[in-house]
Formats: structure tokens, C-alpha cells, sequence
């Protein structure tokens, strides 16, 4: 890459772009939170009211859940034991409680709220409300890992039968997003790690699923060792940003 084009690139940088358009800016007040200026609020909404078009298309149904919840919950859930650290926990009356990372176990509390029929199923929940995360300062870098964040986070209930065809359609899903969005990306299956929940006839089975869902979508892709969630396999997937930088974004 030459000099002008290093140039170009540089000028893509969108923390270069949010202070020249006045679109969002962070203060130490509260430290890698970012403060979305009008015009910022107005892409973010107008990417919210998309996102949420996308959703609905596809049979999926909005729920709202809390914002923290008794450490009990994410002890249940196994994250206590393997994420406490990059939570923000606090107590109140005598109690423990820590502000949410992620959806998964508040999900499963709506899931389980009431008896549930076969016919329910599949069931597909999203939610866009907030979340926190304690990264570490070195790891905090724009908008691309901060403290607090919103996301399209999903959850589908459903069949052990009806995961293949689950999965590809949330491949399909975030393949048209991302090519409306115009962003390339990058596939690799996640799988089983030391240390993690469950039993190994449940793990084969759902790398299993993933691996003939990832088949027939029909794309290349490659393998993470040992790289999954504690509680299952997965599917990441990366994209490239203006400086070829890869993130970590959607994941499955």
C-alpha cells in the first residue's frame, strides 16, 4: 500500500469520522461508553428501524428483558464461573447482582415463565436493548469494543430436528444483511473447548448440526479448535473494516 493510499484508508478510520461529522464522542466521566451526538443517533435508529424490518420478515418477536439481575441467575447459567470477571457486580440489599453481558439466560427465563408446547416451537425471540461488558482498558479500541453496547441478540427455541434448518436460515439472514450493508465476511465452525458444560454425545451432535448447516449454506469455511462457548459450538463470523482489519461480529 502506498502512501496516498495509506492516507485514503486512514480517512475511512471511523473514530476519525465520528469527530469530523459530529457524530458521537467518549468522555473519561464514563469510560468507554460512547455518547451518540444527533446526527450519530439518527444512522443508529435509522439501523435499528432495518435491522428490525429484517427481523420481523423472517417470524421473529421482540421481547424486552432487564438490565441485571441476582448473580444467582448467572451462576445457574455457568457464566459466574467463567466471565464474573468482565461484569460490572454490585450489591443491593445484602445481595449481589450484576448488570447483563448478554441476553442468553434472561431469554431462557422467558422461555421458561410457562409451559411450552411442541407446537410453540420453533420459538424465535429478539432483543436490542443494552448491554455491559468490563473489558479490559487495553482491549477498548473506537466503537468496535466498548464498555456498553447494543446489539440485534436473537434466540431461537426450537426442535432438536428443526436446528439444521434453523441455523441455515440465520446464515442466510445475516448473509443478506451483509451484502445490503456491503461487507464481506468470513465463516469459521467453533468448536468444543477444555472445560466446558454438558457431555460429549450433546457437543457431536450440535457440531454435527452446524457442520451439515454450514454444507448446504454452501459458502467456504474453516475450523476454530477448541474455541466455543463453554455451553456450545459455534459459528463466528469476521469481517473486514476499511483498513482490512478483521472483527469478530455476527456470531452463531
Amino acid at each position: 500500500m502506498d502512501q496516498k493510499q495509506s492516507e485514503e484508508v486512514m480517512d475511512c478510520d471511523h473514530r476519525k469520522l465520528g469527530d469530523k461529522q459530529d457524530l458521537f464522542f467518549f468522555d473519561e466521566l464514563s469510560p468507554r461508553s460512547c455518547f451518540f451526538l444527533p446526527h450519530g443517533t439518527r444512522i443508529c435508529n435509522r439501523l435499528l428501524d432495518f435491522i428490525k424490518s429484517q427481523y420481523w420478515k423472517r417470524g421473529y418477536e421482540e421481547v424486552w428483558s432487564p438490565n441485571m439481575y441476582r448473580m444467582k441467575l448467572w451462576e445457574t447459567s455457568g457464566h459466574a464461573a467463567k466471565f464474573k470477571d468482565n461484569m460490572f457486580v454490585f450489591e443491593i440489599d445484602k445481595q449481589e447482582y450484576a448488570l447483563k453481558p448478554m441476553n442468553c439466560p434472561g431469554h431462557c427465563l422467558i422461555f421458561n415463565h410457562r409451559g411450552r408446547s411442541y407446537r410453540e416451537l420453533p420459538l424465535r425471540l429478539a432483543d436490542f436493548g443494552v448491554l455491559h461488558r468490563n473489558e479490559i482498558s487495553g482491549s477498548l479500541t473506537g466503537l468496535t469494543r466498548v464498555r456498553k453496547f447494543e446489539q440485534d441478540d436473537a434466540h431461537i427455541f426450537c426442535r432438536e430436528s428443526q436446528i439444521k434448518d434453523e441455523v441455515k436460515d440465520v446464515l442466510d439472514f445475516m448473509s443478506c444483511v451483509y451484502k445490503i450493508l456491503g461487507l464481506t465476511f468470513k465463516l469459521n465452525l467453533s468448536t468444543r473447548l477444555e472445560n466446558s458444560m454438558g457431555d460429549d454425545e450433546t457437543w457431536e451432535k450440535a457440531e454435527g448440526a452446524l457442520v451439515e448447516a454450514l454444507e448446504e449454506f454452501g459458502k467456504p469455511w474453516g475450523r476454530k479448535e477448541g474455541d466455543g462457548a463453554f455451553y456450545g459450538p459455534k459459528i463466528d463470523i469476521t469481517v473486514s473494516d476499511a483498513m482490512n482489519r478483521e472483527f469478530q461480529c455476527a456470531t452463531l
